[in-house]
């Protein structure tokens, strides 16, 4: 009975170091994982021919990211971002509203600094478009006053806390500035270059590794 005891405890402890063993190794060829971030922030809208405004944001960031090692990757994805803001031109006082599409280019850095609390860092290059731009004045509406594509660098620094060895989720900070101009489309009465610059968001990250 004592041997059979010994048997049945040698195989249930050889089992679950196997299955450990396992879970760490899956853990370790994980190369791929999804980071979800967002936020709410500011922003100045940068006119060249009308005054500057400030804007609020909105975004909400999906991107894959690619593990070149245990700590730097490459990742992709797409970006929304809202923009709104009350304002004035030469025209008077108006309400905008601009939705962007952006699709980043980013390396990320990520690092334990204490059990379970992580802090992961991105950066690079995006390009994006106006997919809505709306101006709305006291008697009339104009619609599409911007159009094309332009491009800048963004960064973000996230705070992280592991909930197993898939999810992690905590606070993200997000920064970015376009380096080119949206320019009016050639049906407006103005001849204008307009890009965001210093546009800040603080939110949620997550990130889900497979």
């Amino acid at each position: 009975m004592k041997k059979l005891n010994v048997i049945l405890l040698l195989t249930a402890f050889l089992a679950f170091t196997f299955v450990q063993a396992q879970e760490e190794t899956e853990k370790k060829e994980s190369k791929f994982s999804v980071m979800a971030f967002g936020g709410i922030g500011y922003g100045i809208m940068d006119s060249d021919s009308q005054p500057n405004y400030n804007v609020n944001a909105n975004s909400a960031e999906l991107v894959l990211n690619y593990k070149i090692s245990d700590n730097i990757g490459l990742a992709t994805g797409g970006a929304y971002t809202s923009l709104t803001s009350n304002a004035f031109n030469y025209a008077g006082n108006f309400y905008h509203e601009r939705i962007l599409i952006k699709i980043p280019l980013l390396v990320t850095f990520n690092c334990f600094v204490a059990d379970n609390f992580k802090f992961i860092a991105h950066l690079g290059p995006y390009a994006q478009t106006i997919y809505k731009d709306e101006y709305t004045y006291s008697n009339f509406r104009v619609d599409d006053v911007y159009e094309g594509w332009n491009f800048g660098f963004q960064l973000g620094l996230g705070f992280l806390y592991d909930f197993d060895n898939c999810f992690s989720a905590g606070i993200n900070y997000s920064g970015q500035s376009d380096f080119s101009k949206f320019e009016t489309n050639t049906s407006q009465v103005i001849n204008d270059e307009q890009k965001v610059k210093n546009l800040n968001t603080i939110g949620l990250i997550f990130i889900l590794d497979f």
